[in-house]
């Protein structure tokens, strides 16, 4: 039995996340949720997900500075999908830079979420 896929959720949105959490859970992903990035680094510390789904505005430590310490403190190349309500290039064009893998702007549709989730997961 293959071992199911971890999925690392990272958003302070308490609706959006119990929703993502139940389509990502229903669609046979084990999931971690924080909510905040303080909560996200503790966790990295420790465990590799198979892949991070993060919103970019969180308390603590933005989606920004995530993608920065997994890939550059940590090393890791582990899928990072951004989530961004804030539609401003900047942002986004930041979290490519710094090695985010794709980018979904709110209102998240969870069927879109899970099309690029699967997708990057089969790159691996």
């Amino acid at each position: 039995m293959m071992k199911r896929k971890q999925v690392l959720l990272a958003d302070d949105d308490q609706l959006l996340a119990s929703l993502l959490n139940h389509r990502l859970k229903r669609a046979g992903y084990d999931v971690v949720h924080n909510s905040d990035g303080k909560q996200v680094k503790e966790y990295l510390k420790d465990h590799e997900p198979d892949i991070i789904v993060s919103d970019i505005m969180m308390p603590y430590f933005s989606g920004i500075e995530l993608i920065d310490y997994v890939r550059n403190e940590i090393k890791s190349q582990i899928p990072i999908i951004i989530i961004s309500s804030a539609g401003n290039e900047e942002n986004v064009l930041s979290a490519f830079e710094l090695g985010a893998n794709d980018f979904i702007s709110k209102p998240v549709s969870p069927s879109e979420l899970m099309v690029r989730v699967a997708r990057e997961l089969n790159k691996t």
